[in-house]
């Protein structure tokens, strides 16, 4: 099964490469960057790797908006989408066949910084993928074509399409969560601090719950 790795971008020069390294090196077939304006060296570190397999994209910025364009252009069978400041783990594709090619799914995190609530914060994210098919996109959501197209993919937002995606596919089937880890950079929890910044997710959740629109909470999440 071909796999297309889609990553959205905005001023990553920082991440980019080991992003999109570490899709190539678990075998990704294509890896499309989907650039939502970046003003520093994050296209041209893309086009230094003079990878074949990788390309990049020029999007209105808004990362469902990005990874909605990056999508429509994708070859393959299955599609994953990894966070530029994410890595996938060596073996991510060997995991998906190994159990039989799920429907959709993502992995467990590893975040890269130490301390208990880290880990809490890990364990917490898990069960919520694993008990409710509820993933974010720092799981690095993967979804055979077929099934993303089947329920209209990524909505045109700029925050919460992570959050939209799952909604729709889990009505489809429940989320398969393997053990990955995919590495996430702890950089939002360190400038907010971890509790405010979980507060701060737990509030934007439930403001989306009670119908507040996509726009609306990248205004609260930005402040």
């Amino acid at each position: 099964m071909k796999l297309s790795v889609i990553v959205p971008t905005w001023n990553e020069a920082a991440n980019i490469e080991a992003c999109v390294s570490s899709a190539l090196q678990c075998g990704a077939a294509e890896v499309i960057v989907s650039d939502g304006g970046s003003q520093d060296e994050t296209i041209a570190i893309i086009d230094a790797m003079n990878e074949p397999r990788v390309r990049w994209l020029r999007s209105p910025s808004g990362r469902g908006v990005q990874l909605r364009a990056a999508a429509e252009q994708a070859t393959g069978d299955l599609l994953l989408f990894l966070h530029a400041d994410n890595r996938l783990p060596v073996d991510a594709l060997e995991q998906i066949r190994e159990a039989d090619w799920p429907e959709w799914g993502g992995f467990r995190q590893r975040i890269e910084a130490g301390g208990f609530r880290y880990r809490l914060l890990e364990w917490g994210n898990a069960w919520r993928a694993r008990v409710r098919s509820n993933l974010f996109g720092d799981q690095a959501i993967f979804v055979h074509r077929e099934l993303y197209e089947r329920v209209g993919g990524f909505a045109a937002v700029g925050l919460m399409e992570d959050v939209m995606l799952s909604a729709e596919l889990r009505k489809q089937t429940p989320a398969t969560l393997l053990a990955g880890p995919v590495a996430v950079d702890p950089r939002r929890w360190q400038q907010r601090g971890v509790i405010r910044q979980t507060l701060l997710n737990w509030r934007i959740q439930r403001a989306f719950a009670r119908g507040a629109s996509p726009d609306e909470l990248r205004r609260i999440y930005d402040a």
